[in-house]
């Protein structure tokens, strides 16, 4: 299976083998100058944007490449590692996923908000998002998310990434409460955070109350 990062890093090559930058690869392509360009292959919420077969089809096309010189320019992807419980389980393109409800228990994290512990299961992801240390996945169980996440969609969760203000965080709290909100505010003693759910109350909490925080950098809807 390709990944989302094998693909993007061919057209790269592609481009730089006509002495191009991937804006005047689209160009020449007659797409928009936009369209290759790195901001544009996540969107805003962290999810993967594939370039279309069509886009692909113009390029090739514009450089007189063919299927098979696009396919040599993707390299293997790297073996990858994620640290779970007792040490490092080869990952490949699994992160340990585990449900909101059972997220509040005690022993599935350490106390930077990393995945430790026993209980979890593995998931698969796309290789680009699985080399980032300690990213894993949560399961949304239940309607308290809605419109924004429904029940069975996957979130995924870097914990030690920067958090920026109206990001979409998810909060443990020392009392073991464990939410996705969106970040409102947050100050040297003190956060604010915006319900997904109108029909939920926004809530506050002291810096001393919350245990971790942690950004969602891509969901599965």
């Amino acid at each position: 299976m390709l990944s989302h990062e094998q693909i993007w890093g061919a057209i790269d090559r592609l481009a730089e083998r006509h002495a191009l930058t991937p804006s005047g690869l689209a160009r020449r392509a007659g797409l928009d100058a936009t369209s290759f360009n790195k901001s544009k292959r996540l969107s805003q919420d962290g999810r993967l944007r594939w370039p279309s077969t069509e886009s692909i089809a113009k390029i090739l096309d514009a450089t007189g490449a063919s299927l098979e010189q696009f396919m040599s320019f993707i390299r293997p992807a790297e073996p990858l590692t994620t640290t779970v419980a007792n040490g490092i389980l080869p990952s490949g393109t699994s992160i340990p996923l585990i449900g909101f409800a059972q997220a509040g228990a005690g022993g599935f994290f350490d106390d930077g908000g990393f995945p430790a512990g026993q209980g979890w299961d593995m998931v698969e992801f796309p290789v680009a998002a699985a080399q980032r240390a300690g990213v894993y996945a949560l399961e949304v169980q239940g309607e308290s998310m809605l419109p924004l996440y429904r029940d069975g969609d996957i979130l995924i969760v870097e914990p030690g990434a920067q958090i920026r203000k109206n990001d979409r965080v998810v909060v443990k709290t020392r009392e073991g409460e464990v939410m996705a909100k969106v970040l409102l505010r947050q100050s040297a003693k003190s956060i604010e955070l915006l319900s997904l759910n109108p029909e939920h109350p926004n809530r506050s909490f002291d810096l001393a109350d919350v245990e971790w925080i942690a950004r969602i950098i891509w969901a599965s809807q």
